[in-house]
C-alpha cells in the first residue's frame, strides 16, 4: 500500500515535497526514495527527533510545529503536499491547506474514506456540504483508492482512502461566512436560510436548499450579499 500511494504522487528530484504529519516515517522513507529530499512537519517533538536523527539533513529538513497553525507560504511555490493526515484535525486542516492553493503543485492525502466522499460530493447529496464547496472551489479532486483496515496496525474502526486534489487555473471567490450560515441551516430554503442575500440578482431560486446549489452558485452568491 506504501508503494501504491508512492506511485500515486509519483515524486522526482525536482520536486518540492513536504509531508504533513510523518510520524514514525513509514511513509517518509519510501518518498526520500524516489525525490531524493523531503520537509516534514511533525508535531510530536520525539517523533520528530528519531526522523532527524534516522536520515541525514541534506534528505530530511524537520520542522517541529503544529501544521494547523505552520505558513506554507514559506515554502517556493510549486510545492507538493503529502500525508497520512491525523484524522481527528482532517477537516481544520483542509481548510487551512486550502489558503495556500495558489502556492501548490498538488496534494495527496491518505483520510478518513468518509471525509474523501465528502470532499468529491455533488450538491443535493448527503455528503454534500460546507467543505465539498470550499474544496471544489479551488481544486479538481479525484478519490484514488481505497485503503482497508487491514493495512495499519493496529488496525482503525474505519475505513480510508486517498485523495488527489489539483488547483484549478481559476479559482472561484466564495465567503466563507456565507457558506458557514448556509450549511448552518441546510435543510431550509435558501430565503430563510440566507435572508441578506439578493437572490434574483445572483440568478438562484430562492425556494432551493442550500445543498442544492453548485460551488459556481455560491460563487454568484458571495457577489449578491450584504452579509
Amino acid at each position: 500500500m506504501l508503494a501504491r500511494i508512492v506511485d500515486a504522487v509519483s515524486p522526482s528530484a525536482n520536486d518540492f515535497l513536504v509531508e504533513i504529519g510523518p510520524g514514525e516515517g513509514a511513509l517518509t522513507g519510501p518518498l526520500i526514495e524516489r525525490a531524493g529530499k523531503l520537509e516534514a512537519i511533525e508535531l510530536d517533538r520525539d517523533l520528530a527527533a528519531a526522523l532527524a536523527a534516522r536520515f541525514p539533513p541534506f534528505r530530511l529538513t524537520v520542522h517541529c510545529a503544529d501544521a494547523l497553525e505552520f505558513d506554507f507560504a514559506r515554502f517556493p511555490a510549486g510545492l507538493r503536499l503529502v500525508g497520512n493526515l491525523p484524522y481527528n484535525i482532517s477537516t481544520p486542516l483542509l481548510f487551512h491547506v486550502a489558503r495556500y492553493a495558489q502556492r501548490v503543485r498538488d496534494m495527496h492525502f491518505m483520510l478518513q474514506l468518509e471525509v474523501v466522499e465528502r470532499m468529491v460530493a455533488a450538491p443535493s447529496t448527503a455528503a454534500y456540504g460546507r467543505l465539498s464547496v470550499a474544496l471544489q472551489a479551488r481544486f479538481a479532486m479525484q478519490k484514488l483508492f481505497k485503503v482497508s483496515r487491514g493495512a495499519f496496525r493496529p488496525p482503525p474502526k474505519v475505513e480510508s482512502a486517498v485523495v488527489r486534489l489539483v488547483p484549478l487555473p481559476a479559482m472561484l471567490q466564495i465567503d466563507d461566512d456565507l457558506l458557514r450560515q448556509a450549511f448552518s441551516a441546510r435543510r431550509k430554503q435558501l430565503r430563510n436560510a440566507l435572508p441578506g442575500v439578493d437572490f434574483a440578482r445572483a440568478g438562484i431560486d430562492p425556494r432551493l436548499r442550500p445543498e442544492n446549489l453548485s460551488p459556481e452558485d455560491y460563487a454568484r452568491l458571495s457577489m449578491n450579499s450584504i452579509l
